[in-house]
């Protein structure tokens, strides 16, 4: 495959690391093909861009695990390490898997119990997928970006 194509230019964002460009990640994310919600079934590791996004900041403060998907209606978004186990944080609650229609393309969005946050996903390999949290909680700071990987 060649460079130009969305799938690797995310796993290339992912792999350099370092402060990135949030215009540059979103580009690249709102190329990406659809996810199916089948596809998310499992323990996801979780990956952060630093682009300057307090969520970014927010997810290494409360050392931030990554996602378990046990099933389309019980999901536990925010799962931390503690004592070196994977554990869901309670005060974040729990949350569904819906298709959902975001940028233009029908695609598997995570929708929190008891925030106000939508996580979408696109598919980037069979072991990396690429999420954007659409939420008001951060006023004007934007999308937040961040991966999932197994």
């Amino acid at each position: 495959m060649s460079a130009s194509v969305p799938n690797d230019e995310f796993v290339s964002l992912v792999a350099k690391g370092g402060k990135l460009n949030e215009s540059e990640i979103e580009a690249v994310y709102n190329k990406l093909p659809a996810l199916p919600i089948a596809f998310l079934r499992d323990e996801w590791k979780g990956g952060s861009f630093d682009t300057g996004h307090p969520g970014h900041n927010q997810l290494l403060t409360m050392n931030w695990a990554g996602k378990t998907f046990h099933s389309t209606e019980s999901v536990d978004p925010i799962v931390m390490l503690e004592d070196g186990k994977r554990v869901c944080n309670e005060e974040w609650g729990h949350a569904v898997l819906r298709e959902v229609r975001f940028r233009d393309l029908v695609s598997t969005a995570m929708i929190y119990d008891k925030h106000p946050i939508i996580d979408h996903f696109r598919y980037v390999n069979d072991k990396l997928i690429a999420g954007a949290m659409d939420t008001s909680a951060f006023g004007e700071a934007g999308t937040y970006y961040f991966y999932l990987y197994r």
